[in-house]
């Protein structure tokens, strides 16, 4: 599954790159090398960063699945008990 961004996320991404290379590094990066790094990451590195959430998703959710059945379990065959409870408070 390839990784994309929208227009407005990649011209966002270009000039962050920008002012990290003018506020970070000795020589500044030009705008046509800024708008290369973007597809490069996202295309080199951006499969691990997405498996890597992937991974914590399914993670998350088996915790949720696992604890499912103390939030929706109902206990069995009560309409006796409930039934002699009431009538003892009725005596």
């Amino acid at each position: 599954m390839a990784i994309e961004l929208s227009k407005e996320a990649r011209a966002q991404a270009v000039a962050s790159i920008e002012r990290y290379f003018r506020e970070h590094m000795e020589e500044p990066i030009g705008n046509v090398a800024a708008a290369g790094l973007p597809g490069f990451l996202l295309e080199e590195v951006g499969p691990t960063i997405y498996n890597r959430a992937v991974l914590d998703v399914q993670e998350r959710l088996q915790a949720r699945v696992s604890e499912i059945d103390l939030e929706v379990h109902e206990d069995e065959f009560q309409f006796w008990r409930k039934h002699e409870r009431a009538s003892r408070g009725r005596k």
